[in-house]
């Protein structure tokens, strides 16, 4: 039961929706929603920035940072030009949600109660290794998430979206 929740505040955390324990970044959630973007709209040219920012309601200039963050991190590819844009730099199947995260220098943040520095009763505290537990299986699940899974599920019906989550919770032994 624990595992279905941990996936739920996941699938939360990444749809924008705020937990007072755990925070994933604006900078984190554009990029997420920038490379699924990409992922979706596959194409042989480049797309250009401002149809990524226009199909993501992201505002360009911090699009361009965030873009060059994950071409620095050799998951997008550059082309100047009239011509020009990003590109995946590899399949989505071979990307994964927390490879994205470290390209964007932008790890999920956790509640300083939910840390061995943070946590002043880390001894006596009922519920410190619950969040412990919590905290191995989020990033157990960004580590083997990927970014075709995330994408499919923006662009798949409900009964689709189910299949593709029960597949990944089968994945993950949740």
């Amino acid at each position: 039961m624990i595992k279905l929740i941990v996936y739920d505040i996941l699938c939360a955390i990444l749809i924008e929706k705020r937990f007072e324990s755990v925070k994933l970044s604006t900078t984190a959630r554009y990029g997420l929603r920038a490379m699924s973007y990409l992922s979706v709209n596959v194409k042989d040219s480049p797309i250009p920035i401002n149809d990524i920012a226009s199909g993501q309601n992201i505002p360009v200039t911090f699009l361009e940072q965030i873009l060059m963050k994950l071409r620095r991190g050799g998951l997008l590819e550059s082309v100047r030009g009239a011509h020009g844009g990003y590109k995946l730099a590899k399949n989505s199947s071979e990307i994964t949600i927390s490879e994205i995260l470290c390209a964007l220098n932008e790890p999920v943040i956790w509640g300083e109660c939910q840390t061995e520095k943070g946590c002043e009763n880390v001894l006596t505290c009922p519920t410190f290794n619950l969040w412990k537990r919590v905290k191995s299986a989020v990033d157990n699940i960004l580590t083997s998430t990927t970014l075709e899974e995330i994408s499919s599920e923006k662009i798949c019906k409900d009964s689709e979206r189910k299949a593709i989550r029960d597949k990944a919770l089968r994945r993950n032994n949740l």
